[in-house]
């Protein structure tokens, strides 16, 4: 009774955290996904092919892009998903581990021991990935394997619906090809180390438990701490900036792409309404030039768009970083 209890008030905290946070993230997303090439690139032909989409520098720009073309409805894209995925993970947490009722944080791992941080390590890439992948599509709704996306309005309940729009026929017969996205994996279990393998024990051992309560840490082991958060930023951001563009990357068969027309046909009779028919909110690199690893996706994104796009609202990470401090 008291594990239920614990999963309903969890369960009501994840849902007041989400109208709060979800118009930032996606807009976060919307923004490292955005496809900005700094120069022309060549078609199928060798011809010179202009990028024509948006060009956004900024994450308020972008936040502003997408109220002025979505609305509300569309800074709200996504939350189902994450909300179900949030609530999974949270009763997991509940049942298996020795997670504080105050942690809330970002990059915070519950008290557990080394090996059971490992686990939770894995788990939480386990459980993320996918809903990662389904929430971020979500947000950046595309039909054909074209440059742009299209801004429809996905129902929330209708589960199958929402699927035949963001998965590919390949990805719904066999849906383990999720994790198999090339370099997505490794991305994800490289972030997922540096947040729970590494700074996690560092917080355990610098910051006390008892923060919330009055008892504060040393000056110098706070300052050991956010040191820490600060020279992770650099490997972070990255990281994440490349998870978001493998994970929008959708898996498809050579079978697919020759039934793209047909599949797209039928899809549009059912589609849903537009959020807006003439303007796209961002612009997306074309799925029959994928990236193929994490490595090939780093190098085609300072080749094509510059180091800066890899940091990306850099300062966002930080501040996730910093706000575990207190969580």
């Amino acid at each position: 009774m008291f594990i239920l209890l614990e999963i309903l008030v969890a369960a009501f905290v994840i849902a007041i955290s989400l109208g709060i946070l979800i118009p930032f993230t996606g807009v976060l997303v919307r923004f490292r996904a955005n496809y900005n090439p700094k120069a022309l690139r060549l078609d199928a032909e060798g011809e010179a092919q202009a990028h024509t989409g948006p060009v956004i520098e900024s994450y308020f720009a972008m936040f502003v892009r997408t109220w002025k073309i979505e609305g509300w409805p569309g800074l709200y894209k996504g939350i189902m998903p994450t909300g179900i995925s949030s609530i999974i993970f949270a009763t997991v947490l509940l049942l298996f581990f020795d997670a504080p009722s105050h942690s809330h944080g970002k990059y915070r791992a519950p008290d557990a021991s080394f090996l059971g941080q490992i686990v939770f390590a894995m788990m939480n890439v386990v459980v993320y990935l996918p809903a990662m992948v389904i929430s971020y599509r979500f947000r950046l709704l595309t039909l054909l394997p074209e440059r742009f996306t299209t801004p429809y309005r996905l129902p929330w309940f209708d589960l199958k619906l929402a699927l035949r729009f963001l998965l590919t026929p390949t990805e719904r017969r066999k849906p383990y090809l999720l994790y198999l996205t090339p370099g997505l994996l490794a991305s994800e279990l490289l972030r997922s180390f540096l947040v729970i393998g590494v700074l996690g024990p560092l917080r355990s051992w610098l910051i006390p438990e008892n923060l919330s309560r009055g008892e504060l840490p040393s000056p110098f082991r706070l300052a050991m701490y956010i040191t820490a958060v600060v020279l992770s930023v650099p490997i972070l951001t990255p990281l994440e900036v490349i998870g978001t563009r493998l994970a929008i990357q959708r898996t498809h068969s050579p079978v697919d792409y020759t039934a793209v027309p047909q599949e797209s046909e039928m899809d549009a009779a059912d589609a849903p309404d537009y959020y807006a028919e003439s303007e796209d909110v961002i612009g997306l690199r074309n799925e029959e030039d994928p990236y193929i690893g994490l490595y090939d996706c780093f190098k085609r994104i300072i080749d094509e768009e510059g180091f800066r796009a890899l940091f990306r609202a850099w300062w966002l990470t930080l501040l996730g970083g910093l706000g575990s401090v207190l969580g």
